[in-house]
């Protein structure tokens, strides 16, 4: 726990100190809030989703974040087109699969990314991560209808079929390889009111990758350091319009010492 806390504290240091480019192909809905929140993290972002320059900012980025959020054919290509080039260029590449096992288009487009890229993070909800192992779910649109704890088994196995690391987020969030298994009870009951919070931990993560090259530890510290985040808005918030901005605000003001303090993250290695 204190290894990982220490880590959190040294990621949010490197990303502030470098301002890793974090090249997103996202939705339509939460473009704005990501960027802002890579903004107040320390990071710098980009969304470019046209198939004719990703490959080339690829190249540029620190890490690449695909969110199938509004998918369309066009939006696929182009982040199958980044994702090969990515992985090419052995870039750390974040997959949320909005949605997958609401509908087949969804949960095909994620499965094709898997595929064909070398994804070193998957961030979704547990109704989405079962989707991804033919497991039936009854996901309703993008919301859960599983807990972190229906999917903590089938994750560590697909993790494995995968060989990715999965983060699962609900109120005690869930970091797997297979291997090691990391919980991060760090957060607030206002994130899941606002949209975007799961897009934005997601490209938080991404962040965290272009500055540490073990998946498990970065998606794990950028969780909680998002959580954390999480805590300090809802403690000055009125409701969830007044949770955004303060949000902002913590991830821009957040020490990397207080983000060492207050992590609450347990960590379980396989035997």
């Amino acid at each position: 726990m204190s290894d990982l806390a220490s880590k959190a504290a040294d990621n949010l240091r490197k990303i502030r100190a470098s301002k890793p480019l974090i090249h997103n192909i996202t939705n339509f809905v939460v473009m704005n809030m990501t960027a802002n929140v890579l903004l107040a993290t320390g990071a710098s972002p980009v969304m470019a989703h046209a198939e004719n320059e990703v490959e080339e900012m690829v190249s540029f980025a620190g890490a690449l974040v695909l969110n199938i959020g509004t998918l369309t054919d066009t939006w696929l290509a182009s982040m199958l087109k980044a994702g090969k080039k990515a992985t090419a260029l052995g870039r750390p590449l974040v997959l949320d699969p909005v949605g997958a096992g609401a509908t087949a288009l969804r949960t095909a487009a994620a499965k094709d990314i898997l595929a064909g890229t070398s994804v070193s993070v998957v961030r979704g909800n547990a109704s989405e991560i079962l989707s991804l192992a033919d497991r039936k779910t009854s996901g309703k649109g993008v919301d859960a209808a599983h807990s972190v704890d229906d999917a903590e088994t089938v994750a560590a196995e697909l993790a494995v079929t995968l060989q990715t690391t999965l983060a699962i987020t609900g109120p005690v969030d869930l970091v797997t390889d297979g291997s090691r298994t990391v919980r991060i009870a760090n957060g607030h009951p206002l994130m899941p009111l606002v949209t975007g919070t799961g897009c934005s931990a997601t490209a938080v993560i991404g962040a965290f990758l272009a500055v540490d090259a073990d998946p498990v530890s970065a998606a794990a510290t950028a969780l909680a350091f998002f959580g954390i985040a999480g805590e300090e808005a809802g403690a000055r918030a009125k409701g969830p319009g007044s949770f955004l901005v303060h949000l902002l605000d913590a991830l821009y003001l957040l020490t990397p010492e207080e983000v060492m303090m207050r992590c609450r993250i347990s960590l379980h290695e396989a035997r």
